[in-house]
């Protein structure tokens, strides 16, 4: 099979794509490295069965070209984090909706299957967990910019649901529960490699809010899994679900867990969310997933344990620190444009 996955040289596409080059599929990556980086996949710049494309998926003719190879599309590039959705609302809808309805167009025009990558931000504020496929979504006013990404990403879904129902695009949509592993950067805000890298340098542990709100964790490794066993599957087309480990831990209890196992000395101090993002600023207080969707389509639960994730986390920094590599050329770019702000 050959896969074309746009946001490829991020955190989550860069696990895909490795994990599909070693089953023996080729993969296609496009990214403008907005987020995503060459690092991240240096490691499989010498497999015959990877290409590389530095460009935005705003390049209409290049996106025709290479969905016209590809037999499976996986459309992971979007904004990310926290930090930088509030800070930029603009680049964050434009970069959802338009990029994401470039995708549909072209692969509606060859009839390839698409996978959406959605997150669980469009539960919003709904309070009745865990969160199941067919609950209501509970946005906050559109006042506050916080909530642009999760009706972005939501626009997306009924965006993608409309090609199937109407144009029977095959379709897939994923709603994806704090994915975390090596190589995910705290550049924008990401919990958990923010905590293990201030506690192996013993800086202070910023915790945003009261650290009262709870969260679910996903190792990559079984994010990766759970999406190759939906695409691989036929009842997936069309439906929506949730991907993500049902173990819950509040913030406050993460930053502790995280300090104790890099046997760090680091301070814990609290930043009041209008310090931390803006005046205002809305959180979920609690966001777990209900995977019987996932078990039931695909025989498959994430079950990787906190424990181990905060490992896995924590060797990545060390091994990081211990071997600093400059990356000058590291891939031969088959596109020399670097167009759009989309995402990895």
């Amino acid at each position: 099979m050959r896969y074309l996955i746009t946001g490829g040289a991020g955190f989550i596409g860069s696990h895909l794509a490795e994990r599909l080059v070693d089953r023996g599929d080729h993969v296609v990556l496009l990214d403008n490295l907005s987020t995503g980086s060459m690092e991240n996949i240096r490691h499989l710049k010498s497999s015959p069965r990877m290409e590389y494309h530095l460009d935005g998926i705003d390049n209409r003719q290049l996106v025709a070209e290479l969905v016209d190879d590809a037999d499976v599309i996986v459309h992971l590039a979007a904004a990310v984090g926290v930090k930088l959705i509030v800070e930029s609302p603009v680049r964050t809808i434009e970069t959802n909706v338009n990029g994401t309805q470039m995708i549909l167009e072209a692969a509606c025009r060859k009839r390839k299957p698409v996978l959406i990558a959605s997150t669980s931000e469009v539960y919003g504020k709904n309070t009745n967990v865990p969160f199941h496929e067919d609950a209501d979504l509970v946005l906050g006013p559109t006042t506050k910019g916080r909530w642009s990404y999760a009706a972005s990403k939501a626009l997306d879904e009924f965006l993608a649901l409309s090609y199937w129902k109407e144009k029977k695009l095959p379709v897939i949509i994923v709603r994806l529960f704090n994915t975390v592993g090596p190589r995910q950067t705290g550049r924008y805000g990401m919990v958990l490699p923010n905590f293990v890298k201030a506690a192996l340098e013993n800086t202070p542990i910023s915790i945003f809010g009261n650290g009262k709100q709870s969260r679910c964790f996903c190792d990559v490794r079984d994010t990766v899994e759970a999406l190759i066993r939906l695409m691989d599957t036929e009842r997936s087309v069309g439906e929506v679900t949730n991907v993500g480990n049902t173990e819950e831990i509040t913030i406050e209890n993460l930053a502790q867990v995280v300090k104790e196992r890099t046997k760090s000395t680091s301070p814990i101090e609290y930043v009041p969310y209008d310090k931390a993002y803006e005046p205002g600023f809305e959180d979920m207080m609690r966001r777990v997933p209900s995977v019987d969707k996932l078990f039931a389509l695909t025989g498959f639960l994430p079950q990787t344990p906190l424990s181990e994730i905060i490992d896995r986390v924590t060797q990545s920094f060390r091994v990081k620190q211990e071997h600093p590599v400059e990356f000058h050329s590291p891939l031969k770019v088959k596109t020399a444009h670097q167009g759009g702000e989309l995402l990895s």
